[in-house]
């Protein structure tokens, strides 16, 4: 009977050791979104309010490698003064680092180390100031933490670069946000379209 509980154990620490590496398998979905602000500011004069998602889809084409496409869209604006809009689309991807000097920084078995880039068209158009619209390229280092096999929190840094048209020719942004991952593998992701179309 004493071996039970060694077994529930053993087969736990399999678990945990193991669930940040088995979602970043080829085959598997990624779908989620960066929160990079999000507030409201109450002033007598002024109410001032803010938000920035960043929602992306990605399929892991190898292991721990995930191509696929975001969309950005960012809003501030408060009372008398306008509003400031920036917005982007395009493909991105995620390449989780396996590396054993990289995973001696990783705190947990369940934190993963990631680099990801993105390129494509989006703006940053400012109530008052210079404005900017074209090519967008970023890239930045980022962490997962799995909280459960299938949903990671993401801490990422990015630098974030559009050269175009408009009142300047480039805007350079910095950045760093927060956000949520979810990892399926590609036939649970085929069995809950098809029970969505189901319940229509």
């Amino acid at each position: 009977m004493k071996r039970i509980p060694k077994l529930i154990i053993a087969l736990m620490a399999l678990f945990v050791s193991t669930a940040a590496v088995a979602q970043t398998q080829r085959g598997n979905l990624m779908v989620g979104s960066d929160i990079t602000d999000f507030g409201f500011t109450f002033q007598k004069a002024s109410t001032r309010f803010n938000f920035n998602l960043n929602p992306k889809l990605a399929y892991f084409v190898q292991d721990d490698l995930a191509l696929g496409a975001y969309v950005n869209f960012g809003l501030s604006t408060s009372n008398g003064a306008g509003s400031d809009v920036s917005y982007g689309v395009g493909a991105l991807a995620r390449y989780y680092i396996h590396d054993r000097n990289v995973e001696k920084l990783e705190f947990s078995k369940r934190a993963r180390f990631f680099l990801e880039g993105n390129a494509g068209f989006g703006g940053q158009n400012p109530a008052s100031g210079a404005s900017t619209n074209g090519v967008q390229l970023g890239v930045g280092p980022g962490l997962s933490y799995f909280i459960t096999p299938n949903v990671a929190l993401d801490a990422l840094l990015k630098y974030d670069l559009i050269v175009g048209g408009g009142n300047s020719t480039t805007s350079q942004n910095l950045h760093f946000g927060l956000g949520f991952q979810i990892f399926l593998p590609t036939s649970r992701a085929r069995q809950i379209m098809h029970e969505e179309k189901m319940m229509k």
